[in-house]
C-alpha cells in the first residue's frame, strides 16, 4: 500500500471516528469500489432511565417473562434491523401499535424505527400474542436489538 494511500486511510478513519463521537453512533461502515472500512466502539450499556414519565405507569405493567438479556436468543424475539429511534405509536399522542397481551397477525406493524429521517415500520414476522416490549417511546435502539417478543 502507499503511504498516500495509507495516509488517506487514516484520515478517512479518524474522521469517521469523530463522526461517531458527534453523532452517539456505536458503528459506522463505508465501502467504495474494493474499498472497505468499519469503525466501531465498544459501548456500555446502563440501565434505561425513564426522563418524563411517572412511576406508576411503569410499575403497573405486567413484568415481562422473558429478561432483556435473554431476548435476543428467543426464539420469537423481533430485533431491530437497523440503528435508529423506536416508536411504539404512528404519532405522538396516538394509541400505540401493541401492547404486552395483544395478539398480531404476520405482516401487523410492531412499531417504527427512525433512521435517517426515514420512518421503517416493523412488522410482526408472524401471528402470535406479544409477551414483551423491550423499547420505549423515543428510545434509540442499534441493530439487533430485541424490542418485541412474539409467541
Amino acid at each position: 500500500m502507499s503511504e498516500k494511500k495509507n495516509q488517506l486511510d487514516q484520515d478517512l478513519i479518524r474522521q469517521l471516528a469523530a463522526l461517531l463521537d458527534e453523532t452517539n453512533l456505536t458503528e459506522i461502515e463505508l465501502e467504495r469500489d474494493d474499498f472497505r472500512v468499519r469503525v466501531a466502539r465498544q459501548v456500555t450499556v446502563e440501565a434505561p432511565v425513564s426522563i418524563g414519565r411517572a412511576a406508576a405507569p411503569m410499575a403497573a405493567a405486567a413484568p415481562a417473562p422473558v429478561a432483556p438479556a435473554e431476548a435476543a436468543n428467543h426464539p420469537g424475539a423481533v430485533t431491530s434491523p437497523m440503528v435508529g429511534t423506536a416508536y411504539r405509536s404512528p404519532e405522538p399522542g396516538a394509541r400505540t401499535f401493541v401492547e404486552i397481551g395483544d395478539t398480531v397477525a404476520a405482516g401487523d406493524t410492531l412499531l417504527i424505527v427512525e433512521a435517517m429521517k426515514t420512518m421503517n415500520q416493523i412488522p410482526a414476522p408472524r401471528a402470535g400474542r406479544v409477551t414483551a416490549i423491550f423499547v420505549e417511546d423515543g428510545q434509540p435502539v442499534e441493530y439487533g436489538e430485541p424490542l418485541v417478543v412474539i409467541e
